[in-house]
């Protein structure tokens, strides 16, 4: 069976026919309505999105079988998911978050520095979050300069790293500071047509 990728979350009933807030986890987000089926985590119970409408900053979505207020409310704050096998491929340098997260992470001389935890975008860029043994986690840009090396089949990301981390050593001076890495990965929160 192929690894569950979590594509949108159900928000709150909109309006009185069963509509639902939608949030998707997608680069587009109305690619939710091409993947069929969509499960809870446990596979328990699934669901198909019938419509869906751009809202703000989310969808407004009809999901097939809820035809009332009452059925949305219940259906708040459940996550969809699809499994891995039915998104689209990435392209070269683009990753599924889902594909990086839990990566052994070791330095370009093989000496390990913990685990990927966590992709983020505070949006300056994307940062990859590794989880040492012991200690603080370390951020830094995610990047070709910095992670010169994904290796999906072999299970790990090889790390370059800075000869500064910010917050290491708030005394330094600012000619001391590292240039800015070039040439962004593009890692995807989920899967997209």
């Amino acid at each position: 069976m192929s690894k569950l990728i979590c594509v949108a979350r159900i928000g709150a009933a909109h309006g009185v026919r069963g509509e639902v807030r939608l949030w998707t986890f997608t680069e587009e987000p109305l690619a939710v309505l091409h993947y069929g089926p969509l499960t809870t985590k446990d596979g328990s119970r699934s669901f198909e999105v019938a419509k869906a409408r751009e809202a703000k900053d989310h969808l407004v979505a009809s999901i097939k079988g809820v035809t009332d207020r009452n059925a949305a409310e219940r259906l708040n704050g459940l996550e969809l998911y699809v499994p891995r096998d039915r998104l689209p491929e990435t392209d070269d340098d683009e990753y599924y978050h889902a594909d990086l997260i839990g990566l052994a992470a070791e330095t370009t001389a093989g000496a390990p520095l913990g685990r990927v935890l966590a992709i983020h975008n505070f949006g300056a860029g994307d940062i990859i979050e590794i989880a040492p043994p012991s200690g603080s986690t370390l951020m830094l840009p995610f990047t070709n300069a910095v992670v010169p090396t994904v290796d999906l089949a072999g299970g790990r990301v090889i790390i370059e790293l800075p000869s500064e981390i910010d917050g290491e050593d708030e005394a330094a001076s600012d000619e001391d500071e590292v240039a800015a890495p070039n040439s962004a990965r593009h890692p995807r929160e989920s899967g997209d047509p």
